[in-house]
């Protein structure tokens, strides 16, 4: 199999699944090319694993070209702050060019057009984009990662976010679940379908707030716009987050809009990672 070329390849601070897509190609003895923003530390181990590290921006087509050539299949992921739509759209004709057969990209639960916050609406953009680019593309429509719940604990001390009663409900996903999923999908040698969504396990905010053995504290949208702000220090983050908090608090709780999905043990073999093996997993 030609390289595979991975995005977001030296992770980030909520999730980090292209570090794990490109541990785990390396680990199974995988030409792998990492597409990293800095030529920095993290860069620097994944050239020691054995990855070809390429220095860019995604939004840039002067580096994106040059990275999908003699490439046939990618992960592409971005993080939430601005340039999605410009990335997605360098990504989709340079890999249209280049003839790309297949393109896992991470994406959200719930992307629609009518979707209930702005960066959702932005996904579902992302992946007409894609689509059109006729590059075989696989959209991972992802539930919220328990790793951002992890960032606003060890900020405030507390699940602090505005969802209003704790029976407020929850889909959640470990990021390893969703990085192995893109894994999968990247080597399975037959067509998949477009979509697949990946929720983990559907929860209360009081439960998950149990699981870390903290407590909810239902907050003023306001002053969680706030904390928001210090703790990300990104409006669209803000933005986001703002707005899907509001979304499940809206949505509320006693329903079953949301599902654990098959596509996750489908893909991987194991069932969905749940909150407490993840939180007993980190604490190894």
């Amino acid at each position: 199999m030609p390289p595979i070329l991975v995005t977001g390849a030296a992770g980030g601070q909520q999730g980090a699944t292209g570090r794990r897509v490109t541990e785990t190609l390396l680990a199974a003895a995988h030409q792998v090319h990492a597409f990293v923003r800095t030529d920095d530390t993290r860069a620097a181990q994944l050239k020691d694993l054995g990855a070809e590290v390429i220095v860019g921006d995604l939004r840039e087509i002067t580096t994106v070209r040059p990275a999908v050539r003699d490439i046939h299949r990618a992960y592409f992921t971005y993080p939430v702050t601005a340039g999605m739509l410009d990335a997605t759209a360098v990504f989709a004709a340079a890999a249209h060019d280049e003839g790309l057969e297949r393109v896992v990209a991470v994406s959200q639960l719930g992307s629609d057009p009518q979707a209930g916050t702005p960066h959702m609406r932005r996904h579902w953009v992302a992946e007409q984009v894609l689509d059109r680019a006729d590059i075989g593309a696989v959209h991972l429509r992802a539930a919220v990662f328990f790793e951002n719940l992890r960032v606003v604990i060890e900020h405030t001390g507390a699940l602090t976010l505005p969802l209003g009663s704790p029976d407020t409900v929850l889909p959640l996903i470990a990021a390893a679940d969703v990085a192995d999923v893109a894994t999968a999908a990247l080597l399975a040698p037959a067509p998949l379908d477009p979509v697949h969504w990946l929720a983990g396990e559907i929860t209360t905010a009081a439960e998950a707030a149990d699981a870390f053995g903290v407590r909810y504290v239902n907050v003023d949208p306001d002053r969680w716009q706030e904390t928001a702000t210090a703790l990300y220090h990104d409006d669209i983050v803000v933005e986001h987050l703002t707005n899907l908090w509001k979304l499940f608090r809206d949505i509320g709780s006693g329903h079953n809009l949301y599902q654990v999905t098959a596509s996750i043990e489908h893909f991987t073999g194991h069932p969905p990672t749940t909150l407490r093996e993840y939180l007993a997993a980190e604490q190894r």
